[in-house]
């Protein structure tokens, strides 16, 4: 048998660690709020359609609580049966965790069925709204970041994964916004989240990770795509030391032909369009004939001078501000490069 139900508000804190012991996590918000940002990890059971709740709304604001909280219970009533079913699914321990936009009356009511249908609710104290403030306070702290930088096609995404091999803590920006940060960093990765969905994407990463040491981060510009990293965040990042790596040009291309020349030859096409205002349109031409005739080398040493001329102008203003130590890379491994990179920092005293 279940245990007595009890269901109680908890605070973002207690809420994580819930979470943490396995059990499930429910947003009761309706689709359009749950696409546009949740906790991640949890089940979408709106208590409204984003069509009802409008109804509900407009109803609230044009006769008041009473016809509003009629016609809620209205809309709900026949559902209810459906979430107890689907509740009880989930919480294989009987205890399961709620939290709506402010902790109100959809994710009480919602706690109330569960716990008469024999669960221990516990509903987030200020809902989502909650979440968001502790999200953004997190960002805000003065992390201790080593940010890794270097030209496109440096490997500098490789780089952090091997430095997680040798036992240090690392941050992958473009893998949490899913895209590699130039025109062409979309192809090859799902639909990038929103900015509000990359925070708490990003909160959710650095908060499981060992933050009492120094955190390895590529160096990235406020904007990753189509997503922004939070602004004190990014300054925090600017003012970190920075490692800026060299690696010859043709390890660059090559590593950048693995990435791209398996892509469809008119996603490129138009990837190479996008920028035509910043490389010209003559070079713009020339790049999309290479592409056309399967001459990806050459397309892509065409690109690559373009933004080997943006990075350039970006380190120097971005060194102005930081340590800056510039290391070049020796051999064409990965594994080689992060350890060399180890080194050097502990030449420096920055480990």
């Amino acid at each position: 048998m279940p245990p007595e139900a009890k269901s109680n508000s908890i605070s973002v804190e207690t809420f994580l660690e819930k979470r943490k012991a396995g059990n499930p996590l429910i947003d009761v918000r309706s689709p359009s709020e749950f696409a546009h940002g949740h906790i991640p990890g949890a089940v979408n059971m709106p208590l409204f359609s984003d069509e009802e709740r409008a109804i509900v709304g407009t109803l609230y604001i044009n006769k008041g609580k009473e016809d509003a909280f009629s016609k809620g219970l209205e809309i709900i009533g026949p559902k209810l049966k459906d979430f107890a079913a689907q509740g009880l699914s989930l919480a294989a321990n009987y205890e399961i965790l709620l939290y709506c936009w402010r902790g109100g009356m959809r994710s009480e009511s919602m706690a109330w069925l569960f716990e008469t249908s024999g669960l221990k609710a516990s509903v987030l104290s200020g809902g989502y709204k909650s979440y968001r403030r502790f999200v953004h306070e997190f960002l805000s702290y003065p992390f201790p970041f080593i940010v890794i930088g270097g030209m496109t096609g440096s490997g500098k995404t490789e780089i952090l994964s091997e430095l997680v091999k040798l036992g240090y803590t690392a941050l992958d920006l473009e893998n949490l916004a899913s895209h590699k940060g130039s025109v062409f960093g979309a192809i090859g990765e799902p639909a990038q989240p929103t900015t509000e969905q990359f925070e708490n994407l990003l909160f959710e990463d650095l908060w499981q990770k060992n933050k009492s040491g120094p955190i390895f981060i590529e160096d990235e510009s406020i904007a990753i795509g189509s997503v922004f990293l939070p602004k004190p965040f990014h300054q925090r990042m600017l003012h970190c030391p920075l490692i800026v790596i060299g690696v010859p040009r043709e390890d660059r291309i090559h590593r950048l032909l693995k990435l791209y020349t398996l892509a469809d030859k008119d996603i490129l096409t138009r990837a190479l369009q996008r920028i035509e205002r910043r490389i010209g349109m003559e070079d713009t031409c020339k790049a999309i004939g290479f592409v056309e005739k399967g001459n990806f080398e050459e397309a892509i040493m065409m690109v690559l001078n373009y933004y080997d001329k943006v990075y350039f102008r970006s380190m120097q203003n971005h060194k102005k501000d930081k340590k800056t130590i510039t290391l070049e890379l020796t051999t064409s491994e990965p594994a080689d490069h992060a350890q060399q990179i180890i080194n050097r920092l502990i030449i420096e005293n920055l480990l």
